[in-house]
């Protein structure tokens, strides 16, 4: 029996029998029904993964009928960080001209709202010229990042430090605290980049630090919409399920910790979020078709429910892709593939 070739979740290449495929991709798949309560992918999903698994081609895409639209977080950002001598607005027109993407995304280095508040007379002006020099569309975004809001960075006292001291109610309070906070900054600055003509905003890696930082994303969603009704917005998750740092915050009486993507997005549905971005964590120490198939289990169960788009988050260590700072492109581009045309994504 030929040798198949394959990757664990950190990226290390091995080779895999095709029994050994199956099994995994029906573990993985299996571990995602069993955490969700959702259902299992279908014989004929695994019977789809595993021939799109065995394809030899380094690089693989989408059979045609199944292309989807592209978005991307911190695009400007991630030229900058490989050194690329440019600014953020040559950046999109490379994205733009040379990369033919979908859609633009201007953020800010340190991609938080907390900061951008700072400096948002300076990236109105950047982003009327950025409007000005590119066709498609351009959407404003950064993350919640409740972690700025406590000290020594920030107001607030730190729950970091309160909760193992068994301070546990002043840690609750400090968490509620920097969400009002937070929601104050997001909503400025969205509403700042909105009016200087962004065609959309991003509240992306919610829930980062835990079900505090979702309810702030939901909260600051809920808040834009009632001031701007035709504002789009892409809420993109920071992991697979919301962590309970606080424990007991509530959304219009749905308690937050421990909300998995499929159940979040009901919520972000409520509140008027027009595009929704599922993550899914990559183990490490798995085989990368049973990552891949636990990715696609719980991303399926959200494709199905869905009544806004869905754009799964695929690269470093999410969405079935290995943890490198830059991913194999056999990994990356099947795992695309896959996830694509089992859940019928409507963009990545």
């Amino acid at each position: 029996m030929s040798k198949i070739f394959s990757r664990y979740g950190d990226g290390t290449p091995f080779e895999t029998t095709e029994k050994e495929l199956m099994e995994d991709l029906v573990a993985g798949t299996q571990d995602a029904a069993e955490r969700g309560k959702i259902d299992p992918l279908s014989q004929d999903d695994l019977d789809h993964i595993a021939d799109i698994m065995k394809c030899r081609y380094t690089a693989v895409g989408v059979d045609p009928g199944y292309e989807c639209v592209l978005t991307y977080d911190g695009a400007p950002i991630k030229l900058i960080r490989t050194n690329v001598n440019v600014d953020r607005l040559q950046a999109l027109q490379i994205y733009e001209k040379l990369m033919g993407a979908d859609t633009l995304e201007m953020g800010f280095v340190d991609y938080s709202y907390k900061p951008i508040k700072h400096i948002v007379t300076y990236e109105q002006p950047l982003m009327e010229q950025a409007l000005l020099s590119t066709t498609a569309p351009i959407i404003y975004g950064a993350q919640p990042n409740l972690g700025l809001y406590s000290q020594p960075d920030g107001p607030f006292p730190n729950p970091a430090e309160l909760l193992p001291a068994g301070r546990i109610a002043e840690a609750k309070e400090s968490y509620e605290k920097a969400v009002e906070e937070a929601v104050r900054d997001m909503v400025y600055v969205a509403s700042a980049m909105y009016e200087s003509g962004a065609d959309g905003i991003i509240l992306d890696t919610v829930g980062a630090a835990g079900d505090a930082d979702a309810l702030a994303g939901l909260k600051t969603a809920q808040i834009l919409k009632a001031k701007y009704p035709d504002i789009s917005i892409e809420m993109g998750m920071a992991g697979e399920f919301v962590l309970g740092m606080h424990g007991s915050l509530e959304f219009e009486g749905v308690r937050l910790a421990g909300l998995y993507n499929h159940q979040m997005l009901e919520l972000a549905e409520q509140v008027g979020v027009d595009i929704f971005g599922t993550v899914m964590n990559t183990n490490t120490t798995e085989s990368a078709a049973w990552n891949l198939a636990r990715a696609i289990t719980f991303t399926k169960s959200c494709t199905d429910i869905a009544k806004i788009p869905i754009h799964a988050n695929m690269g470093m260590g999410v969405g079935g892709v290995t943890v490198n700072d830059h991913t194999p492109i056999d990994i990356t581009s099947k795992a695309s593939k896959a996830m694509v045309e089992v859940c019928r994504l409507d963009g990545l």
